[in-house]
């Protein structure tokens, strides 16, 4: 029987995509300059890791190739010239480089319209919009009202919004609200309620997502996020890949936030670990358990929200080694039909400035048995990878991209 996985591992761009000088992003490259960083000594951290970048698994499948197909070049202390799967560097044309848009583009559908955006200056939201949260939800107020970072915020209004019971309501370079606020003290029940409102009220401001972000602890030095994300996103504006791998009878496995992604829809069956490592756990025994023709699509949001948003070059390195080191399990778990993607949404290049999402291209490795090794070119749209699982699971073609094998 076949079957597919998709593994994303978010953020993890491989530089070169051709319009990033209309983001400010020419020249970002999370792969290259992480790969450059560690061979200079500058990834190293005591107790954490040491030395270049090792990614042998990962580099056997194609990813140094990739890697060379979209800026030209290796690498640094990537060799191989040859790959065991089929290989490619892929470029967005959604209009945006945030995360569903890479997803959604990644199942067969980009995305044509431009997001609505906060402005950086605070406040960032319009006044009409904070009145009409803070009558509908009955807070006190809010605070915030900025872009910012969600550790950083959480540590500048933390211990106010536990004496004044104000959420923390920020935004960032992508098209989001964020609400932070304490799980014990403001309540995560309250919380998502409120952030169900919030997804309401800026639908007329085209925002991409409302997420929760739920906090604990008690002082600024103690304040952690906790694994109760929510994301209240829009769903996609046509059917996805998903929705044939439904309406042929099989099922979509949901893995990490890939539900919350979709807006929960043609999500057969959700499941959410707390980490890379929990999500990795949920994909294989998905596996383990998935049926003919079903999809199990994995997000690994680590990368992006722990080490690319922090520009935390050491860490991004030993998140992707720890991936590296288990992918042979991943592997071992597929059937003989079975088709596995490692992809990304967009880049994060942790060397860049600022904190947000840089445009690049992203790999699109595919392997399994049956799957031709080699080149597959740098196609000009994510929609190709969608085609592509489309193909292999016999599925009738979509409206955009085309099968790469």
């Amino acid at each position: 029987m076949k079957r597919a996985m998709i593994i994303v591992l978010d953020s993890f761009g491989i530089g070169g995509a051709p319009d990033a000088a209309r983001f400010g992003d020419e020249g970002s490259d999370t792969l290259g300059h992480i790969a450059a960083a560690c061979a200079a000594g500058k990834g190293d951290q005591e107790g954490l890791r040491s030395g270049p970048l090792s990614l042998p698994n990962l580099e056997r499948l194609g990813l140094g190739l990739a890697a060379e197909l979209a800026t030209g070049q290796k690498p640094a202390g990537f060799t191989r010239t040859t790959a065991e799967g089929r290989y490619a560097a892929p470029a967005e044309v959604s209009s945006g480089k945030d995360t569903p848009s890479g997803h959604w583009e990644i199942a067969g559908v980009p995305v044509p319209f431009e997001w609505g955006y906060f402005p950086p200056e605070p406040p960032s939201f319009p006044a009409e919009l904070i009145d009409a949260y803070v009558r509908e939800t009955g807070v006190p107020g809010i605070l915030g009202n900025c872009h910012a970072s969600g550790t950083e915020v959480i540590a500048r209004f933390g211990e106010e919004h536990i004496r004044t019971g104000k959420p923390i309501v920020y935004t960032s370079a992508d098209s989001v609200l964020q609400i932070a606020a304490h799980e014990t003290h403001f309540g995560l029940a309250k919380l998502l309620a409120d952030c169900e409102i919030a997804r309401k009220l800026v639908d007329k401001y085209r925002v991409g997502r409302v997420i929760a972000r739920p906090f604990v602890g008690e002082t600024r030095d103690s304040f952690k996020r906790t694994a109760n994300r929510r994301d209240y996103a829009v769903p996609p504006p046509e059917p996805t890949l998903l929705t044939r791998v439904e309406a042929a009878g099989s099922k979509v496995w949901g893995i990490g936030k890939i539900g919350d992604i979709f807006a929960h829809q043609n999500i057969t069956v959700t499941r959410k670990g707390k980490s890379n490592d929990g999500n990795l756990d949920l994909g294989i025994a998905a596996l383990g358990e998935a049926g003919a023709g079903d999809l199990v699509f994995v997000n690994l949001v680590d990368f992006d929200t722990e080490y690319g948003h922090r520009r935390d070059v050491a860490g991004y390195a030993a998140c992707l080694e720890a991936f590296d080191r288990r992918l042979p399990e991943v592997e071992a778990a597929m059937g003989e039909g079975d088709m596995l993607l490692i992809t990304a949404d967009h880049g994060c290049d942790p060397t860049w400035r600022g904190s947000d999402h840089t445009r690049e291209r992203v790999p699109a490795l595919f392997a399994g048995r049956g799957v031709p090794p080699g080149p597959a070119g740098r196609p000009d749209t994510f929609a190709d990878m969608a085609e592509t699982v489309a193909a292999w699971l016999g599925l009738a073609p979509g409206l955009h991209g085309r099968s790469l094998i």
